[in-house]
């Protein structure tokens, strides 16, 4: 029995001192990539300060017997916190000529005038036109909500944005993406360290969808959403909420917290929706799973023939630039009794 009860002894010991190893590695990493990631100016400086802390944290923790060691990683550590902290972000920077322009909503009534709405011609992925317009639309006219899945590459992680539709004016897509400065492109670890701000890119759908299928070669699926025309409406005045107060004052993008799928989610809750977190939110090339096995989309149809049927590549690119352009890449959708 001495001899179980020393065996367990060991093995907590063992699992405590793993533990406390893991946290104190995760707490290095962070505040490494913190620095490196950080609002230095230099790339090497950024770099050097990384590695630096790195070895003095490692040494300090586990090489060194001196109890000070400790408390001045603690110090230092909680100094790279606050100084992470104190990183603002901007509107000033120079952006990408795609998000040049933060958008903005006028409310009145019924009647919703956006400006910096993108509808871009494109020729290629880096060589368009630029032209950003001012649309009016009626949240009396709005009837439904459509959703999008694009990918980089087919995988759990994509990106997701929605479209409002209207009976007397043409869809407006609404993307929730990082707001890249001239050169950079989006890297998901930096995300995670204040390096994109955020932004509410509105646009004409030949534009938002079709310089993802025609362009970036991004396979594009289409899910018309069985939301009420009510809901949708609820939704539309919290996401034109949120466009104005971003540009009053900026927010940084962050993958896990601030990012698209996650913020579809919490707009959707405060607009109505009834239901819990998934992991799905997360791995958000998995979302359609979720919105066909939640029931919010047409489950009429096996869900592999449904999303092989929502994949709209051939019908956007076909329509590429066409007025049409809404019409034809649903054509061939499945129906939805909205």
């Amino acid at each position: 029995m001495s001899s179980l009860r020393r065996v367990l002894s060991t093995s907590l010991g063992w699992l405590v001192a793993g533990f406390w190893s893991l946290c104190r590695a995760l707490l290095i990493a962070w505040a490494t990539l913190a620095i490196y990631y950080s609002n230095l100016p230099a790339a090497p400086l950024r770099l050097t300060l990384a590695a630096m802390f790195a070895v003095f944290a490692i040494w300090a923790l586990w090489f060194s017997r001196q109890r000070r060691m400790s408390i001045a990683f603690v110090a230092l550590f909680l100094s790279v916190v606050a100084w992470w902290i104190s990183i603002p972000p901007s509107h000033d920077r120079a952006w990408r000529p795609e998000v040049a322009m933060m958008p903005r909503a006028v409310i009145d009534g019924d009647r919703v005038r956006i400006t910096g709405v993108r509808n871009f011609d494109y020729r290629s992925r880096n060589d368009f036109t630029v032209r950003w317009e001012e649309r009016e639309v009626s949240l009396s006219h709005l009837t439904a909500l459509d959703f999008y899945v694009a990918y980089f590459s087919e995988g759990p992680v994509g990106h997701t944005f929605v479209s409002f539709i209207f009976d007397n004016a043409p869809p407006l897509s609404i993307s929730i993406e990082t707001r890249p400065e001239v050169g950079e492109g989006f890297a998901p670890v930096a995300s995670l360290f204040k390096q994109f701000e955020l932004i509410y890119v509105v646009g004409d759908e030949r534009d938002i969808v079709g310089v993802r299928t025609s362009h970036r070669q991004e396979p594009v699926y289409l899910y018309r959403l069985n939301t009420s025309a009510d809901d949708a409406r609820r939704l539309l005045l919290v996401y034109l909420t949120r466009i104005n107060e971003l540009a009053d004052r900026p927010e940084f993008y962050h993958l896990l917290t601030n990012s698209c799928t996650i913020n579809i989610v919490r707009y959707a809750n405060a607009a109505g929706r009834a239901g819990r977190f998934d992991i799905r939110h997360l791995l958000n090339g998995l979302i359609d799973s979720y919105l066909y096995h939640s029931g919010r989309v047409d489950t009429t149809l096996p869900f592999d023939e449904l999303r092989q049927r929502s994949l709209i590549n051939e019908a956007a690119r076909a329509a590429d630039g066409a007025a049409d352009f809404p019409q034809r890449i649903r054509a061939s959708l499945p129906t939805v009794s909205r």
